[in-house]
């Protein structure tokens, strides 16, 4: 990888956002021939989340050659259990999956996203046609033939396609003139990870409770991530908590399954919204990762989609260019909103469902649930269904990466 430091620039594609699907993307649109400018601050990563990685998401941090950098550092996801704890009148039964019946050592890893983004900028340090901007974007105007880029230190580029990896408040999407559909969701997510003295055995438990999941997720070790969804209120309340009062009601949340509980310093609290453009490209801009879906974190799909997001833009712009054509062009843009059209739209279906179900008290709703969660429990070809969808929409091909001859670190 190249620093850029002369201006002006013109690059095939630029990435705004050097988080871990901006770098994912730019390593891939690298790899694909794309000539590629990542324009992201150099910075280790702010906090201690972990991301449950899905297999189709490790196949292409391995195509990649990004995940042998940090594999030692995850844990399997074996098998998964979804308790109801909701003490309703109506509750559905637990529903285990498992990762062998469906022909899979593991459904996936946990990782640490200090862990994973290192590996990521670590393989992109070694790519010959990216160069980095240790920088910020400023301004993005789009023109007819490309678009203009300025950086915060005053450095300008251009680039026939720019990659919005900008997160929630993204300057590329408010630059391509794409609306954003927003809901807030009266709830919010408390993350954080624990110490337990009984092993997970690599089974990730998700409780479901009136005012949202509560999952224990494995890492490395007897050590597990958190993700515990609550009425705002109650997130507020419980994060002020000191770290002997916190780790009881951890371990009580858990029921003890994974004994006495120790909280980890880093705790984060995040409101939660369902969040999708109107359009996932225009103007000679696509989006990807957060600029382009934020869901509440239920199913392990936020970054898993921004993964796909990631190999569809590079595989779109790699046939593209290879047929000469130009990789910002509308048709171009036209063939990536389709492809990530229907698999954002019905991951946020189901997900949203999913989290209405559980809070609603609306009893029809909850027998439904509950008769749902049965027949998936008890009916072997269904809950292989689910498994398989769960891990990436079945009508969506693995994506195909050509690989140039770059050095390999």
């Amino acid at each position: 990888m190249n620093d850029e430091t002369s201006a002006p620039g013109i690059y095939d594609v630029a990435v705004i956002g050097g988080g871990p699907a901006g770098l994912a993307t730019a390593i891939a649109l690298a790899q694909s021939g794309a000539r590629t400018a990542l324009i992201a601050r150099r910075a280790p990563y702010g906090d201690n989340r972990t991301t449950a990685l899905l297999v189709g998401s490790i196949d292409f941090l391995e195509q990649l050659d990004v995940w042998r950098r940090c594999e030692e550092q995850a844990a399997r996801l074996e098998t998964m259990r979804l308790v109801d704890d909701t003490g309703r009148l109506i509750r559905a039964p637990e529903v285990r999956f498992s990762s062998r019946e469906i022909g899979l050592d593991a459904f996936g890893n946990n990782i640490e996203n200090r862990a994973l983004v290192a590996a990521l900028e670590a393989r992109a340090a070694g790519l010959a046609g990216l160069s980095r901007l240790d920088d910020e974007g400023e301004a993005v105007t789009p023109g007819d033939a490309d678009v203009a880029i300025r950086t915060r230190q005053g450095r300008s580029l251009f680039a026939r396609l720019v990659t919005g990896a900008d997160g929630r408040h993204s300057l590329c999407r408010e630059a391509a003139s794409i609306e954003l559909r927003r809901r807030e969701l009266d709830q919010a997510a408390l993350t954080f990870n624990v110490t337990h003295t009984r092993p997970h055995r690599n089974v990730s438990t998700e409780f479901h409770t009136p005012q949202g999941p509560c999952v224990f997720v494995p890492l490395p070790g007897d050590r597990s991530s958190v993700v515990w969804v609550m009425a705002p209120a109650d997130a507020e309340r419980l994060i002020t908590l000191g770290d002997t009062e916190f780790s009881q009601a951890a371990e009580r949340q858990s029921h003890s399954i994974l004994g006495r509980i120790g909280v980890e310093p880093g705790r984060h609290l995040f409101p939660l919204a369902i969040e999708r453009p109107a359009q996932f490209a225009k103007n000679r801009v696509a989006l990807v990762g957060e600029a382009a879906h934020v869901l509440p974190p239920i199913g392990a799909q936020g970054l898993n989609m921004g993964l796909r997001d990631a190999a569809d833009i590079a595989g779109i712009v790699r046939q593209a260019m290879s047929q000469g054509e130009d990789p910002g062009s509308a048709q171009v843009l036209s063939g990536f909103d389709l492809a990530r059209r229907a698999d954002v739209a019905s991951r946020t279906f189901v997900i949203d469902m999913a989290n209405r179900s559980l809070l609603s008290d609306f009893l029809p709703l909850q027998m439904m649930r509950a008769a749902g969660l049965h027949l998936i429990g008890a009916w072997g070809p269904l809950r292989r269904l689910a498994m398989r969808e769960g891990l990436a929409p079945s009508w969506r091909p693995a994506p195909a990466l050509k690989e140039t001859p770059v050095d390999r670190m």
